[in-house]
């Protein structure tokens, strides 16, 4: 079964990341990016108010996933899991000088404040990275979205996440850097 087809809520979203790679077959993709940098190659998708990056450097292969949990997801291969909360920063050393930093927000809003902040945050994304509303999920008058922006530098791959759920006035926010040392196409 795919996944990001059905009302997804921030309290039964997982954060996973992997050693390994996913298969796409696993996931309903609304939106993909290929980024291909002389250090690395990436795939961003967007599934649901989710997301996947996967990045390889050479033979090492990390995978960020934002999903809701679900037994289909592989056991193999993760070196780390959490569910969100509040707030968080992991940061974790991989071979051949691959790092991974995280910092994670969920940012419950007032009634008041919320539909400004949405509307901030839809005209900011129009033109910027993979966004996906979600307009049949809308919860008065607000739909729901996932923004996915990142930043590809030679030496280090920067993502910016946002994803909204109006119906619970909240926005699940995650910054990610994938740090990549050796290169992986060798240079003239």
């Amino acid at each position: 079964m795919e996944r990001g087809q059905t009302k997804q809520r921030v309290e039964e979203l997982l954060f996973c990341l992997y050693q390994r790679a996913i298969h796409p077959e696993l996931f309903k993709i609304h939106k993909a990016k290929r980024i291909e940098q002389s250090r690395y190659q990436a795939e961003i998708w967007v599934v649901g108010r989710a997301h996947v990056v996967i990045i390889q450097s050479g033979n090492q292969i990390l995978t960020e996933l934002i999903t809701e949990d679900n037994e289909l997801l592989p056991k193999s291969g993760i070196a780390t899991s959490f569910r969100f909360r509040g707030e968080r920063d992991h940061a974790q050393s991989f071979n051949d000088g691959l790092k991974y930093i995280l910092s994670t927000q969920v940012e419950r809003l007032t009634p008041q404040l919320f539909p400004a902040t949405h509307r901030d945050y839809v005209h900011y994304a129009k033109n910027r990275g993979l966004f996906v509303s979600f307009e049949e999920e809308a919860h008065d008058g607000l739909a729901p979205f996932s923004f996915v922006d990142y930043d590809a530098r030679d030496h280090e791959l920067h993502i910016h996440a946002f994803h909204a759920f109006p119906e619970e006035l909240t926005l699940l926010k995650t910054q990610s850097i994938f740090e990549v040392g050796k290169p992986r196409i060798a240079q003239h």
